[in-house]
C-alpha cells in the first residue's frame, strides 16, 4: 500500500531549489561520491561537501589517502563498542539507543555525517563471516534493536545507513551472487528488519547490497529500491550504494539508487550525462535524485558542531556496561561461577586471548579502540588476593608456532591451580567481511589444549571470543562452565572480569542458537550455492524456526542464557484489542542477586493455512529486578506482527485463528502459555470456478458458502459421503470445484458454482460473468 506523501518541509524545498541551481553535469556529480567517503560540494548552489564514514560499533574514520573499506589501513581512535552479536545478546533497545547516541557525539566529534550501519541482514547461517556485524537470526529482534540504534544515531544529528539491502546473507560471491527467494520468505524473513527500521526509525539513508536479488544487482532493482521501499514503506532518504556495488550508473540511477559511492573516477557522471542526452533516462530521475542527495547535506551539516567534543571515559564505560550485558552464561554447573575474589585462590589463566584479546571482528568495520582492556590485567585487579599464573597456551594465527611447548607449559600451569580460566575463540583470520568460515569447529590446537587441560584440572571455565557461532558438541561435557563472551569491545577484557568474579551478573542471552552440528543448520544443504545462485531452500524455516519445529536436538536454544540468580514466572494476563495484544506476566527474582531477566513472548499460529514455525518471537523485554522484587511486565505485540505474508494476495494478512502465547527464558524454555482468538483480515482471493474445494473452503467468504453446499452432500449422500479427514475427503479437497460440479453421483451443478461465484463477487446469482455448461 503506497504511502500519502508528507507535506514538503523546508530544507525539502530548499534542496530542491539547490539542485535547480545545477547543470545537467553537477547533478550527475553531486549523485556520485566525489572521493573514497566524501560527495561533491557545490557552493554556488548553496550545497555543501558531506562526509560519510565506515561503522558500524564504532567510527572507522579514514583520511582519502589511506582510504578502504576492508579494514587494511588504520583509523582515527574512536571508541570500539561491543559489534552487533554481542549488543543483540543484551536483548535491550534502550541500551542500543545509549550505543547509537554515543557513536553520534563522536562522529560529531570528528566530522562525520553519516555512520555506514546498523547491518540488519538476517544469520541464515553461521558461517557467513560477517555474522558478528548483524544482530540476530530473528528479523523481530534485529529490527527492533536496529531501530533503536538508528534512533539513538540520529538524535545527535548523524545520518544512519542502515545495511545491506537486501538478502545479503554471505560473503562468498558476494559481489554478484544471487539471493534466489519465494515471496513469503523473503518478506517474512529477509525484509522484515529493514521494513521496522524504515517505518519506525527512518534512517536517513538505506545503503544497497552487493548481490543481486533473484537475478537483479540490488543496485539496479527497481521492485526493492522503489517500489517497496518508497511506494510500500514510504521512505524518503537517500538510496546509496555499497562502495563498488553499482554495475550501471544510469540503470542504478532509473531502478532508484540516489549516490553511487565512492568516486567513480568520472565514469559515473559521464554515464548519467550520455544517459540523459540519449534519452535512455528523464533528467526529471536525476533531478529528483539530486535533490535527496542536496536535502541529506543541508540537514546533516545543519547539526555540524566543530567544538564538538566526547567523554571518552564515559564511551568507555558505555562500552564496558554493552560487553557484560551482551555475554551469555551458557553452563554453570554446580555454581562454579562467580569466583570468590577475595579468596586466597591459585587461578591458572590459559590462552593467549587473556593477554592479547579478540574484542571485534576483521574488515570494513575495524575500529582504532580509544583503550583496550585485556582480561589477564583486569582478572589480577578484580582479585588481589588470588595469585594468578599465565600461559599462552596457543599461538594465534602464527603456523610457526611451537604448539606442543606451549601446551606443556599450560597442562603444567593447570595442575598447580586450584582453578582454571581457559580462554578459547576464533583467530582473526577465521571470520572477516569479504569470505565465509568453512565449518563450525574451534581450531584443533585449542581443543586438543582442552582436552589435555581438563585432565590435568576438570574444575575449568571456559571462556569464548568468536564473531560467530561455535561448535560447543564434543568438548562441552569436559568443562562445568561456559562464558561465551562473543567479540566485547575495548573494555571486555573488565567486563569478563566482572563476569567471572559476580560484581556483575551474567544477563545475556543467545541471539542465534547454538547446533549441534553443521549439517543441522537450515541452509547446510544449499550453502553457498552453485553457478552464481544460492537458493533460499529452507524457506521462512531459519534459526530457531527451523530447529523448533523440526525438534531438532542443539546445544543450546535461542534465547538461552543462565544468571547467578533465578527468576520466577506468574500470572500472565493476555487482553486483546484492535491493534494487537497485550501480554502482562508477573516476574519475580528468586534468588540472592540482583539481575536482568529478558522476558520473551512468542506467538503460535494454531491452524493455519500456511505452513508456519511452531512458535516465532513477538516480544520481548530486559527487566532489572532486586533480590525477592516482582514486577508486572507487560508487553505488546502488533496486530501486523501476527501475519503472514500470503503469496496469492501478494500482502500481509491476519489469518483469523487461535493463537498461541509462550512466555518464557529462551524458545524451549516456556514457562507460561495462553491461547487467544483472533479476528482475521477480510482477504478475497481470486476465486472461480477452477479453484479448488481446499480453497473455497479456506476463504473468509467462500468458506461458508462452500459450506452449506457441502452440507447439502452430506445429506443427499448419506454413508457414501467421505469422513471429514479421511483420505477420501482429502481427495475431495484437492479437486476443482468445477471439476466436482461434473461428477455424476455429485449433488452439484453449475447453477450452484455460478452462485458461489457470485457471492464472493457481492454480486447477486444472475450477474454471474462466468458462462459454464449445464449438466444435460
Amino acid at each position: 500500500m503506497a504511502h500519502a506523501p508528507k507535506a514538503i518541509s523546508a530544507t525539502t524545498e530548499a534542496a530542491r531549489e539547490a539542485a535547480a541551481r545545477l547543470t545537467l553535469e553537477d547533478k550527475a556529480v553531486l549523485t556520485t561520491g566525489a572521493s573514497w567517503w566524501t560527495t561533491a560540494a557545490f557552493p554556488h548552489a548553496g550545497i555543501p561537501e558531506i562526509r560519510l564514514s565506515d561503522g558500524p560499533h564504532g567510527l572507522r574514520l579514514q583520511n582519502d589517502e589511506r582510504a578502504d573499506h576492508l579494514g587494511i589501513n588504520g583509523s582515527a581512535p574512536a571508541t570500539c563498542f561491543p559489534p552487533a552479536v554481542t549488543l543483540a545478546s543484551s536483548w535491550d533497545a534502550e541500551l542500543a539507543e545509549r550505543v547509537g547516541r554515543a557513536l553520534g557525539r563522536e562522529c560529531l566529534a570528528h566530522g562525520v555525517h553519516v555512520l555506514l550501519g546498523p547491518g540488519v541482514n538476517i544469520k541464515r547461517s553461521p558461517l557467513c563471516g560477517r555474522n558478528f556485524e548483524y544482530f540476530s537470526e530473528d528479523p523481530f529482534l534485529s529490527g527492533v534493536l536496529g531501530a533503536a540504534w538508528v534512533k539513538g544515531l540520529q538524535a545527535q544529528g548523524v545520518g544512519a545507513s542502515l545495511k545491506h539491502f537486501a538478502a545479503n546473507n554471505q560473503e562468498n560471491g558476494r559481489m554478484s551472487v544471487s539471493s534466489d527467494i519465494d515471496p513469503r520468505t523473503l518478506h517474512e524473513i529477509y525484509l522484515s528488519a529493514f521494513r521496522r527500521v524504515v517505518t519506525e526509525a527512518g534512517p536517513w539513508t538505506v545503503m544497497c547490497a552487493y548481490n543481486r536479488l533473484n537475478g537483479v544487482h540490488s543496485s539496479e532493482n527497481r521492485r526493492l529500491l522503489t517500489e517497496l521501499l518508497r511506494d510500500a514503506w514510504g521512505y524518503e532518504g537517500v538510496v546509496v550504494s555499497d562502495w563498488g556495488a553499482v554495475v550501471d550508473r544510469a540503470r542504478s540511477l532509473a531502478a532508484g539508487l540516489d549516490l553511487e559511492m565512492p568516486s567513480s573516477s568520472g565514469l559515473g557522471p559521464a554515464r548519467l550525462v550520455e544517459a540523459v542526452n540519449s534519452g535512455e533516462i528523464e533528467e526529471g530521475m536525476l533531478d529528483v535524485s539530486a535533490a535527496r542527495v542536496a536535502e541529506l547535506a543541508l540537514k546533516v551539516t545543519a547539526h555540524a558542531d566543530p567544538d564538538a567534543d566526547y567523554d571518552r571515559e564515559a564511551h568507555h564505560a558505555l562500552a564496558h556496561e554493552a560487553a557484560t550485558r551482551g555475554a551469555v552464561l551458557l553452563k554453570n554447573d554446580n555454581e562454579l561461577l562467580p569466583l570468590d575474589p577475595g579468596a586466597d585462590t591459585r587461578i591458572a589463566v590459559l590462552g593467549e586471548f587473556a593477554r592479547t584479546p579478540r574484542y571485534q571482528g576483521a574488515g570494513s568495520s575495524k575500529v582504532t579502540p580509544t583503550q583496550l582492556d585485556d582480561a589477564l590485567t583486569a582478572l589480577a585487579l578484580a582479585a588481589p588476593s588470588a595469585r594468578i599464573d599465565f600461559a599462552a597456551g596457543f599461538p594465534v594465527d602464527d603456523p610457526q608456532g611451537d604448539v606442543a611447548a606451549l601446551r606443556e607449559e599450560a597442562v603444567r600451569t593447570a595442575r598447580a591451580a586450584d582453578v582454571v580460566l581457559l580462554f578459547l575463540g576464533l583467530p582473526p583470520s577465521y571470520e572477516s567481511e569479504g569470505y565465509d568460515r568453512e565449518h563450525l569447529e574451534l581450531p584443533s590446537e585449542q581443543t586438543e589444549l582442552l582436552a589435555a587441560v581438563t585432565e590435568a584440572n576438570p574444575n575449568t571455565v571456559v571462556i569464548l571470543a568468536n564473531g560467530g557461532v561455535v561448535r560447543l558438541a564434543g568438548w562441552i561435557d569436559r568443562v562445568p562452565a561456559v562464558l561465551e563472551g562473543w567479540l566485547l569491545g575495548q573494555a571486555g577484557g573488565t567486563a569478563t572480569a566482572d563476569l567471572l568474579f559476580g560484581s556483575a551478573n551474567p544477563s545475556g542471552r543467545l541471539a542465534e542458537t547454538i547446533p549441534l552440528r553443521l549439517a543441522d543448520t537450515p541452509a547446510f544443504a544449499d550453502w553457498p550455492g552453485e553457478r552464481g545462485h544460492a537458493r533460499y531452500g529452507e524457506g521462512v524455516f531459519v534459526g530457531y524456526r527451523h530447529y523448533d519445529t523440526r525438534e531438532l536436538d542443539v546445544s543450546y536454544p535461542f534465547g538461552h542464557g543462565l544468571s547467578y540468580t533465578t527468576f520466577e514466572y506468574t500470572d500472565l494476563r493476555v487482553t486483546r484489542s484492535d491493534t494487537g495484544l497485550d501480554v502482562t506476566v508477573a516476574i519475580t527474582n528468586t534468588g540472592p542477586r540482583a539481575g536482568h531477566e529478558v522476558v520473551q513472548v512468542y506467538t503460535r499460529a494454531i491452524g493455519s493455512q500456511v505452513r508456519r514455525p511452531v512458535r516465532e518471537l513477538r516480544a520481548f523485554a530486559a527487566v532489572p529486578l532486586a533480590p525477592a522484587e516482582t514486577r508486572d511486565v507487560t508487553l505488546s505485540i502488533a496486530r501486523a506482527d501476527l501475519a503472514h505474508f500470503d503469496i496469492g494476495a501478494g500482502s500481509w494478512l491476519v489469518e483469523g485463528l487461535d493463537h498461541g502465547v509462550d512466555v518464557g527464558a529462551s524458545s524451549r524454555d516456556i514457562r507460561l502459555t495462553a491461547t487467544v482468538t483472533i479476528d482475521g483480515d477480510v482477504h478475497d482471493d481470486a476465486l472461480d470456478a477452477d479453484s479448488t474445494v481446499g480453497a473455497w473452503r479456506a476463504h473468509p467468504v467462500g468458506g461458508p458458502a462452500i459450506e452449506r453446499l457441502l452440507e447439502r452432500m452430506r445429506k443427499t449422500m448419506g454413508a457414501a459421503y467421505p469422513q471429514e479427514g479421511s483420505p477420501r475427503y482429502r481427495m475431495i479437497a484437492d479437486m476443482r470445484l468445477s471439476q466436482l460440479a461434473k461428477l455424476p453421483i455429485v449433488p452439484l451443478d453449475f447453477d450452484d458454482v455460478e452462485a458461489l461465484l457470485a457471492e464472493v463477487r457481492h454480486e447477486s446469482p444472475g450477474a454471474s460473468r462466468t458462462e459454464l455448461p449445464r449438466r444435460s
